[in-house]
């Protein structure tokens, strides 16, 4: 133990890092002084343990003197001040020795976990949008001249926690193979993605109740057949939440589209069962669609391996994959050009703003749909059926007078109503719901762009420092040319994805507007039918 601190000043810790909150006055057992630049590690009194910035605090020692009566100091720079994005928190495999041992779990398919979208997974899908859009990333600590570069200690950074500064410095050691190769281009609309030479398409479909151990445990079992090799696979919930998990972990320059949440509203069970399956094809199509994703190797795997014993292997095979986080920056090709910082820097402030600003449309939207999907099962449909009760309590006591005409028009029209109850109760899964669904996927594509963005951030800070450094004589310029060579790589990878982006945005969104649009067309249409035709009753009357 390095001895006892008193808390000088009130420090709140961001929820989801291992930062301790503070009070003034609180004596803290300090336990290690080389957390990192500015923060010391140790616990309170209740026993809590975490990081906490030095400069709060003053070391007990005999005589102690009270505080100055001044504000607290400026926390360390690596400190991120506002809106914080929480750290990548180390998660523990959900899935036990049954993956290894059987194609099934001891979990009820119904009270599966998954990835809120992103969701949305692995942590990254979990932030909040644009919540690390203004990180000032942590300064570098020269050498004593003798050109090294001493590591970023700052394990709250996610540049670093991803592998970014150990790529930029050239420390990333790993063994690539030539599936992981990953091409960008430039073309006539810029720099995107190298597209698949060979796309392909997959349907989920048939989701069926399966068990195991005599019956005492059921899931339900989705079937996949990709136009790869038209070969049918059957995959459980909990294989794609290993899945996503993978991809999470390996692709840290691409938001990875989320999965279904943990509850789906719906009242039956074969409800559930097939929103979960639309929300499944939804992301799977995500996926084949995607130039770079739909290639890995792990994606493959779990699309095409029909062996027990294969996927086993593979599944080893990409939970030992070194060629993970920023480490997938080595497998990059780009085009020779170099590319402008000052012109990037623009471009992802705009694109941070943009992100922001989308996100909270969407989130009002899906909030808004959400409200009337509800509305329509409850209040709408019961004011239809209300009304249509009405005219059948008039028809009633129209009986008692003999007027046969007009009883069977008012009878009609209650028919009428209650048929527009059941039309406005059905009528969310044609078109809220589906345009729900596609800003469930957005909120989880959207929510990983902070963290893509603080990458990228990351490498540019880097190789600044880098250069100021050789520009004083601490640091040789050939260890920077190569620095810049790397950020370039990291800055086309973001350019090629920001641009696939904004595409596929484009598509969904005009593809869901006009089939939200056209479903309500229909839906209206309906009511005016049914209504003429009610009112073709009374002519005779």
């Amino acid at each position: 133990m390095a001895g006892q601190a008193r808390v000088l000043y009130d420090f709140e810790g961001q929820p989801g890092t291992s930062e301790l909150s503070i009070g003034t006055g609180e004596i803290l057992n300090v336990t290690s002084k080389d957390v990192g630049e500015g923060w010391w590690e140790g616990s309170n009194q209740r026993g809590v343990s975490g990081i906490f910035p030095a400069a709060y605090v003053e070391a007990i020692v005999q005589n102690y003197n009270a505080p100055p009566a001044m504000p607290p100091p400026p926390l360390p720079q690596i400190y991120v001040e506002e809106n914080a994005t929480p750290a990548l928190q180390q998660q523990q495999s959900q899935y036990d020795d049954d993956w290894d041992d059987d194609w099934d779990d001891d979990v009820s398919e119904a009270n599966q976990g998954s990835h809120p979208g992103n969701p949305a997974a692995g942590g990254r899908s979990n932030s909040d949008v644009g919540s690390a859009l203004d990180v000032n990333m942590a300064g570098l600590k020269l050498g004593d001249g003798k050109g090294t570069v001493r590591k970023n200690l700052n394990r709250f950074s996610h540049f670093v926690k991803t592998g970014g500064e150990a790529y930029i410095l050239g420390a990333n050691k790993v063994t690539a193979t030539d599936s992981d190769q990953i091409n960008i281009i430039e073309t006539s609309n810029g720099i995107t993605w190298a597209p698949n030479p060979q796309p392909y398409s997959c349907v989920v479909a048939s989701p069926k109740k399966e068990s195991k151990l005599k019956g005492l445990k059921s899931f339900i079992a989705y079937q996949l057949t990709p136009s790869l090799n038209n070969i049918q696979v059957s995959r459980r919930y909990k294989h794609f939440d290993w899945l996503h998990e993978r991809l999470v972990e390996k692709f840290c320059i691409i938001p990875i589209p989320p999965l279904p949440d943990k509850q789906i509203s719906g009242r039956y069970e074969e409800q559930f069962i097939e929103r979960r399956r639309l929300q499944l094809q939804s992301f799977v199509s995500r996926v084949c669609d995607h130039p770079i994703l739909s290639r890995s190797d792990v994606w493959l795997h779990f699309l095409t391996c029909t062996d027990a014993k294969r996927w086993k292997t593979g599944k080893r095979k990409a939970e030992k994959d070194e060629v993970i986080g920023a480490a997938i920056f080595g497998v990059v090709q780009v085009p020779e050009k170099s590319l402008d910082p000052l012109q990037l820097d623009s471009q992802t402030e705009a694109f941070g703003r943009f992100v922001q600003s989308f996100d909270t449309a969407v989130r009002m939207m899906q909030s808004n749909f959400a409200e009337q999907v509800k509305r329509q099962q409850g209040p709408y449909k019961r004011d239809y059926q209300r009304i249509g009760q009405s005219f059948r309590t008039l028809g009633t006591a129209m009986e008692l007078l003999e007027t046969a005409p007009l009883t069977r028009a008012l009878s009609h029209t209650a028919d009428t109503y209650d048929q527009i109850a059941l039309l406005c109760e059905d009528q969310p899964r044609l078109d809220f719901e589906p345009m729900g669904d596609l800003l469930h996927d957005y909120r989880g594509l959207l929510a990983s762009f902070p963290d893509i963005i603080v990458v990228h951030k990351g490498a540019l800070q880097k190789r600044r420092e880098l250069e100021r450094s050789a520009s004083e004589g601490k640091t040789e310029s050939s260890v920077v040319v190569r620095a810049q060579q790397r950020t370039d790589v990291v800055s086309y990878t973001l350019l090629a994805e920001m641009s696939y982006f904004h595409q596929q945005r484009v598509h969904d969104f005009n593809a869901a507007a006009k089939i939200f649009l056209q479903e309500q067309i229909t839906y209206y249409q309906k009511i005016v039918d049914h209504l003429q035709s009610t009112l073709s009753q009374y002519k005779d009357v």
